[in-house]
């Protein structure tokens, strides 16, 4: 491997971490925001799940109508409220996609479908579905 190679792959393990940090990376089963879009509010299989942090959740971004709301650091204390949802299909989301890959995995691994929304509610934001913001 040349000098410049070997440069380029620091670079971008530098910025975007890892391979196995990327959703992208690690093959997570992913749902596009249009697609979810589809869903929200009409499957009643499909159950959303934001898993940011609390400020996030209040933030401008906002959050989709419905979701659940339970941040990823403290997901794997919740599987037994979450055994409600066993039947259904989550679909985990955070800002852009990263958390909501860990999210899945995590999902996954206790017996759940689920998938990882690409991109987060950043790319939700930007093509233009529906939010709800809390009063401030």
């Amino acid at each position: 491997m040349n000098r410049w190679a070997f440069v380029a792959i620091l670079v971008g393990y530098t910025l975007y971490g890892c391979a196995g940090s990327r959703p992208e990376a690690d093959n997570v089963p992913g749902i596009a925001p249009a697609d979810a879009a589809k869903l929200l509010g009409y499957d009643s299989t499909v159950v959303f799940l934001d898993v940011r942090t609390p400020k996030e959740y209040a933030s401008e971004t906002g959050h989709l109508q419905g979701a659940l709301f339970i941040p990823v650091d403290s997901l794997e204390n919740h599987m037994k409220e979450l055994e409600l949802y066993k039947s259904k299909t989550i679909v985990a989301y955070c800002r852009t996609g990263v958390r909501s890959g860990r999210a899945q995995r995590i999902l996954a691994e206790h017996g759940f479908h689920a998938l990882s929304m690409t991109g987060g509610i950043i790319r939700w934001n930007k093509e233009l579905f529906p939010v709800v913001k809390e009063q401030q």
